[in-house]
């Protein structure tokens, strides 16, 4: 790690579990104030409880990320009991399985809304502090489904190819602030919208395959290194970025080569 994030403050959206949880762990272990946002308070308060057996100064707000004026005050919330917001990690989001015909206006707008308004609205909150101090990390959660077509998954993928092309729009309004704005984009997780009953394991059977099946056999297939990624995976890198000043406009897989 090119140095520690001790004293140093970081936001994580949808931080209550997965991926969110465990990049403000790895925070929380470089020494980091942590400021947790989530939409779902009872696994919020256990993610919370968590930091804090650790030791680390913890700030857990539960608030809705499509709202512009909820998240401008989480982020003066955050200023106010820490002083500064130096890394925002734009994590919540949403997934969706159907194909076209399943797919209702309804069902197009929450998943574009929590995954791609989401997005502008905590990056617009976060530069209004960030750029006065001309410093700071954004680094928003894409996925490799913002890379690549996938079937019965048309308005996620439509939502992450949107927070790709943001993110590269804004790095580059922003690259002579000192602030660098990021994606990162996690390959095939054994959890949530992979597996189990209506995942894509269960949608992508081949005839006569178990979901189980399915699975191994699109791990095996998709992914060159044939093994499927941790949250932790997705931490890691998430501090990588964070801690380089001249990374800034990309949006970093973290997939096993699936997308190479």
């Amino acid at each position: 790690m090119a140095h520690t994030f001790k004293n140093k403050t970081v936001l994580v959206t949808g931080a209550g579990g997965g991926i969110g949880k465990a990049i403000a762990l790895a925070f929380a272990k470089e020494g980091a104030n942590i400021v947790l946002i989530d939409i779902k308070t009872e696994i919020l308060g256990e993610t919370s409880a968590e930091l804090s057996a650790m030791g680390v100064e913890v700030l857990s707000i539960a608030a809705n990320v499509t709202e512009y004026e909820s998240m401008k005050s989480v982020v003066a919330t955050a200023i106010k009991k820490f002083g500064s917001l130096d890394v925002a990690v734009n994590n919540a989001g949403v997934v969706g399985i159907g194909g076209i015909e399943e797919i209702d206006t309804h069902e197009w707008d929450r998943v574009l809304s929590i995954n791609a308004k989401g997005v502008f609205i905590c990056t617009k909150v976060e530069l209004e502090v960030m750029k006065p101090r001309k410093n700071g990390a954004i680094i928003n959660t894409a996925s490799i489904a913002g890379k690549m077509g996938m079937a019965y998954l048309s308005h996620y993928v439509a939502s992450k190819f949107a927070v790709i092309g943001f993110t590269n729009s804004i790095a580059k309004e922003v690259a002579n602030t000192g602030i660098t704005v990021n994606a990162i984009c996690p390959g095939i997780i054994g959890t949530g919208m992979w597996r189990g009953n209506g995942g894509i394991a269960d949608r992508w059977k081949q005839p006569g395959e178990t979901e189980a099946e399915s699975w191994e056999r699109n791990k095996r297939t998709l992914i060159p290194q044939g093994v499927d990624q941790s949250p932790e995976d997705i931490a890691q890198a998430v501090l990588f970025i964070a801690s380089s000043p001249h990374i800034t406009g990309q949006a970093i897989a973290v997939d096993g080569g699936m997308t190479m």
